[in-house]
């Protein structure tokens, strides 16, 4: 077991901000487990790596003896969170959150440990608490404290509209934190103004304030935009390790250095060493595969992810398809579609432009033949197998609607 200060050392890898680092310290300091806090609100079914940047710091406390929390927000999902956004966020319906909170479970449970992992939902408390203690709560916050945060502020000022709900949505996440007396709160740095009301409630209610961590966000494939399924620069949880591993091994050298400090489970004097290794003429490449082993096996398992390496090396090398290619059925209005437009449609590419540069650079084969026309296109009724770029493949039935 490490010491309280080592503790702190490795929490403190990859994170945007503590507040306040003198607290946190004097929290492991007393040598008792931490209840550790982090709510999701179930908005998407599917996880890539970059939300699971904050489940992996919550797997970290979970190493050292701290008691996670995993917080579903069935309630504040039913509000809508603004946090980030210029126009009200449609909330979700009850059914949507079922649906996806069920799959959240599942996922999570290949980072965290299910033994060691409590799961709640806000509703619990909030249901309970009724429309006489919402409006007890709500006069705990004042509306000139909402409208710091900058998006409320932002709008504000540009006459878009604020609904009164989304005033609630801080005051329930800050609540959180009192029913379930948290020490530390995890968050994105979008949510670092929820946080905060956090530790203000937490104080108004007599209670020690938590600690806030914000996690940032993390870059995508590209090394530019934050991971993102509608920029097609996501690493998807539920990938095949093929795809997993091609697609690690695709980032550039820089971000390799992101990717470990974010992503990996590693110590950080091994992090350390490994960066001494590549100043002293290491190549890379090696430790890449190292990552893109460590990745893949925490997803799937040691043998798939050594099988994706072979299976990388033998596409590298002899420029092999690998086995077990990803398979997706697209239904079409007309009898063809382009292939730029086909591989924007699949999220292989970021944008049709992207797609055109690509081809023009003969980054994109069809059926193993290079596609350089931007014009081309494909049939309704075939099956074709494309690769975009050195890594990807993907087997493509098209289907007249």
């Amino acid at each position: 077991m490490l010491s309280p200060d080592e503790q702190f050392a490795e929490l403190k890898r990859g994170t945007s901000e503590i507040l306040l680092e003198s607290e946190l310290l004097t929290k492991l300091r007393r040598g008792k487990p931490l209840r550790i806090k982090a709510g999701f609100d179930p908005t998407a079914p599917d996880l890539h790596l970059g939300h699971t940047v904050l489940i992996n710091k919550m797997r970290r406390f979970q190493d050292f003896g701290h008691d996670v929390i995993f917080l579903i927000g069935d309630f504040t999902g039913l509000i809508g969170d603004p946090s980030g956004r210029n126009a009200t966020r449609p909330p979700l319906t009850p059914a949507d959150i079922e649906a996806n909170a069920a799959t959240y479970k599942q996922q999570i449970f290949k980072i965290l440990d299910p033994a060691k992992t409590r799961i709640e939902f806000n509703s619990r408390w909030m249901t309970e608490m009724g429309s006489a203690g919402l409006i007890q709560l709500a006069a705990k916050h004042t509306v000139a404290r909402m409208l710091e945060r900058d998006d409320f502020s932002k709008r504000y000022k540009n006459g878009q509209p604020i609904a009164v709900h989304e005033f609630l949505y801080p005051l329930v996440q800050g609540y959180d934190s009192v029913a379930l007396k948290s020490d530390v709160e995890l968050g994105g740095t979008d949510q670092k103004f929820n946080l905060l009301v956090g530790r203000q409630l937490q104080e108004a209610y007599g209670q020690e304030p938590q600690v806030v961590l914000t996690m940032p966000l993390l870059e995508g494939l590209d090394g530019v935009n934050k991971m993102s399924k509608s920029l097609g620069n996501y690493i998807g949880v539920t990938e095949t390790p093929d795809s997993m591993f091609g697609k690690l091994m695709s980032i550039s050298d820089e971000l390799m250095w992101r990717y470990f400090d974010l992503l990996s489970f590693r110590p950080n004097a091994e992090l350390a060493k490994f960066r001494q290794d590549v100043a002293e003429g290491r190549n890379p490449m090696e430790l890449k595969i190292e990552l893109a082993l460590e990745i893949t096996a925490r997803f799937h398992d040691s043998a798939a992810a050594s099988q994706a390496l072979d299976n990388f090396r033998a596409r590298s090398q002899r420029r092999e398809v690998p086995e077990n290619v990803p398979k997706r059925t697209v239904t079409i209005e007309n009898d063809s579609i382009g292939v730029a437009a086909l591989l924007k449609q699949c999220g292989l590419v970021e944008s049709t432009s992207a797609a055109f540069r690509l081809m023009q650079q003969g980054g994109v084969r069809l059926n193993d033949e290079k596609i350089t026309d931007t014009k081309a296109s494909v049939k309704a009724g075939g099956t074709y197998l494309f690769q975009v770029g050195k890594r990807v493949f993907e087997e493509i039935t098209l289907r007249r609607g």
